[in-house]
């Protein structure tokens, strides 16, 4: 059986490989990219099931990362990652209702983390 593909997109390196090492403890396949631009290259080489993005990562955020991801590459299951929930608030209730994205606020436990990507790869199961 394939492992459940996950990419971490986080500008801060530190946190990335922290959630890759908790991830891939929970026997996820996990890779890391520290901004955008590497994150648009690594999920067209990797093809992860679900994206767990921040939110701010730099020269273009994770809400315009993933529309640019589901303009090339079709729907994609979504966790954001953010310590403003109430600057992205009307963006991410859009995201919630439209695309069934998650979103977990910073900081948040290990157990939060957990939760909310079983959930969403119980969803993609459901739906192969």
């Amino acid at each position: 059986m394939n492992k459940f593909k996950i990419l971490v997109v986080d500008d801060d390196n530190n946190l990335a490989l922290l959630i890759k090492v908790g991830l891939k403890a929970a026997e996820y396949e996990v890779k890391t990219a520290n901004s955008a631009t590497e994150a648009m290259q690594t999920f067209l080489r990797f093809k992860p099931q679900l994206v767990l993005t921040d939110i701010g990562i730099g020269e273009e955020d994770g809400l315009e990362l993933i529309e640019r991801i589901r303009g090339c590459c079709g729907p994609v299951k979504t966790i954001y990652m953010t310590g403003d929930l109430g600057r992205y608030d009307a963006a991410l209730v859009q995201e919630k209702q439209v695309h069934h994205a998650a979103v977990i606020a910073k900081p948040f436990t290990y157990d939060e983390l957990l939760v909310a990507v079983s959930a969403q790869a119980q969803d993609q199961s459901k739906a192969a």
